[in-house]
């Protein structure tokens, strides 16, 4: 049977090893250029990093590719392709929630590929000021989730940098009951961020009501307490247990198993357009009857579509609010352009938050 066995795999091992040679060859060559392509950036002073044009080559890729590789396979291979050829130019750095094993790290992985060198903030507040004075070039923030809602300090920050929006990621979020021993005898406790604690909330009820329930700064801070304290549980990822060393009492605890959190990238550089784009923007109006119904007019005009709208309180004056809209579309073309302009001509506040690539 083994003889038979390898046999027949020896010729197809065979045909990968030979095309294992053609790619790596073609992957060295392709690194050549893109090393030409970083001299000729260096010349102009142009980023390293273009989302967009990343953003263009896999969407290029992906419609010429006839299986068997899915879209999200491609995509992947990709990401580290390019990320290694960004590094081979320069090595950049971005910002997140931390410490190490959070859903931001993984997030920040995902985005722009095992290359980038990471740097944990203790805070969403930390993350943006590393960015805005120079410690990063980018940073990772959680702005959204599908079961909780809006990520309220993130908002709050975005009307208050000037950072741009730049990229967005959208990671399913697998929620796992950890602890040392792989069980919950001896422990009192389960800690995670509040919002995981809140995402599990029905779980947590049902399999484990006699445990408290800690909101503590990040599920990862919460991994790495486990580890230090048997009587605690974390809520958190596979990355956090596997740093953490921590075992997983119950996978998958999440109330929705369609979970899912929006993360965006922040930095200093806009983003052009790559003709599969979101635009996002902060506006005021006046407190009067029909306001927002006058200030949304000339989008439906436009036929710009709006894809979110999410309200804040203003904390200045009463019952004052901040709306953030998201839009299809870049801001440079010409229907997101003239409706922008007639916007800001009837809004008494707005603050584009950047025009970048939609998550697929």
């Amino acid at each position: 049977m083994d003889d038979e066995l390898n046999n027949r795999l020896k010729p197809l091992r065979e045909r990968i090893d030979a095309l294992d040679a053609q790619l790596i060859a073609l992957l060295n060559q392709r690194a050549a250029v893109a090393l030409e392509v970083g001299e000729v950036k260096k010349h102009f002073n142009a980023p390293v990093f273009r989302p967009e044009r990343e953003q263009q080559v896999i969407a290029r890729l992906q419609d010429m590719s006839e299986g068997p590789l899915a879209s999200e396979h491609i995509s992947a291979i990709w990401r580290e392709i390019m990320a290694a050829s960004r590094a081979l130019e320069k090595t950049i750095k971005a910002a997140y929630l931390g410490p190490v094993g959070t859903y931001s790290e993984q997030a920040m992985h995902e985005y722009f590929g095992q290359s980038i060198e990471g740097l944990p903030c203790p805070s969403i507040d930390e993350v943006f000021r590393s960015v805005e004075a120079g410690a990063a070039e980018f940073g990772v923030v959680p702005v959204e989730n599908s079961t909780e809602g809006a990520v309220s300090r993130t908002l709050d920050l975005l009307l208050q940098t000037q950072l741009t929006i730049g990229g967005e990621l959208a990671l399913p979020i697998h929620h796992n009951l950890l602890t040392l021993n792989g069980g919950l005898t001896g422990v009192t406790r389960v800690c995670a961020h509040a919002q995981a604690l809140a995402q599990c909330q029905r779980w947590l009820a049902t399999n484990a009501p006699h445990l408290e329930r800690q909101a503590v700064s990040s599920n990862a801070e919460a991994a790495r307490m486990a580890a230090d304290d048997p009587s605690v549980a974390a809520i958190a990822g596979d990355r956090a247990a596997t740093h953490y060393g921590l075992q997983v009492a119950y996978a998958l605890i999440q109330d929705d198993p369609h979970n899912r959190t929006r993360f965006v990238m922040i930095g200093k550089e806009r983003t052009g357009a790559s003709g599969h784009d979101q635009t996002s923007l902060i506006v005021s109006v006046a407190n009067e009857p029909g306001a927002v119904f006058k200030l949304l007019e000339p989008l439906a005009r436009h036929s710009v579509s709006m894809t979110r709208f999410e309200s804040r309180p203003a904390r200045v004056g009463t019952w004052e609010y901040y709306f953030y809209i998201d839009v299809e579309g870049h801001r440079d073309d010409p229907a997101v352009a003239a409706a922008l302009t007639e916007l800001g001509a009837k809004a008494a506040f707005l603050k584009i938050l950047g025009s970048y690539p939609r998550a697929r």
